[in-house]
């Protein structure tokens, strides 16, 4: 039976520096961890796809169309939490908060099926808990250089000129903007010679239900001697990820908490595979949850004080949706 352990930076740090592959799964509030290696992964019945591993689980292929419907929570409902945040962005509490929510919503594939029909860069299932489809890298890791990009603006790509109306909307680049400051100065606990290598680059992610326009950026640095081979240690010091969270860190998590009610869980943690020399990881957002016997999509944005309340209501509905098509 797969367990859910308390989370164990050292033990990350034994496996990475003894090269031994392994899989892991951490909460947003780095509470608990799935930690497997590679050889305890072939025999469990966990299903990941990333591009660096394949597991051996087969996975489960449906006849059916998929069709995903769901009721969002009202207006007045998403309400309450956004003028709290907007509350501590006017106090200079936080510069920005990711706020998200949690939506019922009805399906008819099972979480393996929903796995084996996506398409994404990362996307992994924990039969009977979750499955996740993922865009978006965490950090990678290869040959002591460590690589994040963070992901933050996005916009209904057939809109005309979308692309153009997203690197200029004012609200989505001061969230960018915080995001890969932000970013930079997690890494540079870490790494040396930190520099961003792309700015607002825009990816496009396919969709049936509709498709976006993300706006990434990419950020490098060479490891310091002390946190090469060890990335639990480095995972200590980058979490929670900062383009899920806001910044400062530790106030905006506190705004969060209060704002959101309820628990995130798992979504918008990290999932990696370390393959015995390199790290590739990613944020586990686009995010499906089995709750009993019903099912739950978790979504969400950047908050700035620029943030319109309609506006932000919609981009968290906009994201729900499976990358089936």
């Amino acid at each position: 039976m797969l367990q859910e352990i308390h989370f164990d930076f050292a033990a990350i740090d034994k496996l990475s520096l003894s090269k031994i592959p392994f899989v892991f799964f951490i909460d947003f509030l780095k509470e608990k961890m799935i930690l497997l290696t590679e050889s305890e992964l072939k025999n469990s019945n966990i299903k990941i796809e990333f591009p660096n591993i394949q597991s051996a689980s087969k996975a489960v292929f449906s006849n059916k169309k998929f069709n995903l419907s769901f009721n969002a929570e009202s207006l007045e409902s998403y309400r309450k939490g956004f003028d709290l945040v907007q509350e501590n962005l006017k106090k200079g509490n936080s510069y920005l908060v990711n706020y998200t929510r949690k939506t019922p919503i009805k399906i008819n594939y099972t979480l393996e099926e929903v796995f084996a029909h996506s398409k994404a860069k990362y996307k992994a299932c924990i039969p009977n808990k979750f499955v996740f489809f993922s865009p978006e890298t965490f950090i990678e890791i290869k040959d002591n250089q460590i690589v994040t990009h963070p992901m933050k603006g996005t916009i209904d790509a057939d809109i005309p000129n979308a692309k153009e109306l997203l690197k200029a909307n004012i609200k989505e680049k001061a969230e960018h903007y915080t995001v890969v400051d932000l970013l930079r100065n997690d890494l540079s606990m870490v790494a040396n010679d930190v520099k961003v290598d792309q700015f607002q680059r825009i990816d496009y992610i396919q969709t049936q239900q509709k498709n976006l326009f993300a706006m990434s950026s990419e950020i490098s640095g060479t490891l310091k001697p002390k946190f090469q081979n060890k990335i639990g240690s480095i995972l200590n010091l980058l979490l929670p990820a900062g383009s899920i969270l806001g910044a400062p860190k530790k106030k905006t998590l506190e705004i969060i908490l209060e704002a959101e009610n309820y628990d995130r869980g798992f979504y918008s943690g990290i999932s990696g595979f370390f393959d015995g020399e390199n790290l590739d990881s990613c944020v586990m957002i686009r995010f499906i949850e089995k709750e009993g016997d019903k099912f739950v999509f978790k979504s969400g944005g950047g908050i700035t004080h620029q943030s319109q309340l309609l506006d932000e209501y919609e981009e968290v509905k906009n994201k729900i949706y499976a990358p089936i098509y």
